[in-house]
């Protein structure tokens, strides 16, 4: 009995653990910092008026609106990452191991950048699917706090009077766009990361301490975050803008290149600061929340194809 309960999970038993360690580490994080976001989306909608800055923004927004406007979009963005982060993280280390069993372990570690990339634009694209509807109602919210009254209110809005694809989904290539970029960069920074400090460490990572290892995940973290939300900051802000200005004629692409147009590199980097605090931030928790669960829920054998000590 004592063996049998020793034994590792395997199969969907343990890509359902990475996949609840991963909904749970992108709600907690992404919900911590709705707060930044809502100034972040503020700033890139309506630079006339937040002009000045992160801090000014907050300042801002309690003027006018109060200090529970913060928390706008709090639902749309717990629900929302929940499910993406299942499918980010579970999906990173499904198509991982699947990557691996295709082409060996011994070429799979001589090429793992290659394998990081792929993994994790796989993982993410799916996880885009049921990220999209939320996120387009999130935005919503922030951009027009009258629109609704909530989650409920204003996903039922949108599905009533737009559609599921026009409503839901006219964000969805942009949003692969931002998203799946900024997961490839997140992953393969984050895994390059702690590969170099691992191996700049003396003591195999095995018989590493838990506040050690978290130190390792938080660094890693950090770096990873700041990479991924410069390479996706343009797509960020036609995201937020698309999901604004919905009534715009022209296909999605057109607008999009249109409105980048308009904005001009500049535009497209406006509300980069507050990004970069709160993806650097929020990646840097993630990874250490994610591994703490993961070894709480027992799912520790992971496919590896790092080249450090164990």
């Amino acid at each position: 009995m004592a063996e049998a309960a020793s034994t590792p999970p395997k199969g969907i038993d343990l890509y359902s653990r990475f996949a609840l360690a991963g909904a749970v580490c992108c709600a907690v994080t992404h919900g911590a910092l709705t707060p930044v976001d809502v100034v972040k989306t503020r700033i890139q909608l309506e630079p006339t008026v937040y002009n000045k800055g992160m801090i000014a923004g907050f300042r801002t927004v309690i003027k006018n609106e109060g200090a529970g406007a913060l928390l706008t979009g709090f639902g749309p963005t717990f629900a929302g990452y929940f499910l993406q982060g299942a499918f980010k993280f579970g999906g990173y280390e499904f198509f991982k191991r699947k990557i691996v069993d295709a082409i060996g372990q011994e070429r799979a570690q001589d090429n793992r950048i290659a394998v990081y990339l792929t993994a994790s634009a796989c993982g993410e694209f799916f996880a885009d699917i049921a990220l999209c509807p939320l996120e387009a109602t999130r935005i919503r919210l922030v951009s027009d706090p009258s629109f609704a009254n909530g989650l409920v209110g204003g996903f039922s809005r949108i599905l009533r009077e737009e559609g599921v694809l026009r409503g839901f989904y006219s964000g969805f290539g942009p949003i692969l766009f931002k998203q799946i970029p900024y997961t490839m960069a997140k992953f393969v920074m984050y895994e390059q990361a702690s590969e170099t400090i691992y191996g700049a460490i003396t003591t195999p990572k095995e018989q590493l301490s838990a506040s050690a290892t978290t130190a390792v995940n938080l660094s890693s973290g950090l770096f990873s975050g700041f990479c991924a939300a410069i390479v996706s900051q343009p797509a960020d802000t036609l995201l937020s803008k698309i999901n604004k200005n919905r009534n715009a004629e022209g296909t999605v692409s057109s607008r999009l290149y249109t409105m980048a147009k308009q904005l001009g590199v500049r535009g497209l980097f406006v509300g980069l600061g507050p990004r970069i605090v709160m993806v650097g931030s929020l990646t840097a928790f993630q990874f250490a929340i994610y591994d703490s669960i993961k070894r709480a829920l027992g799912a520790k054998n992971g496919t590896e194809i790092a080249k450090i000590k164990k």
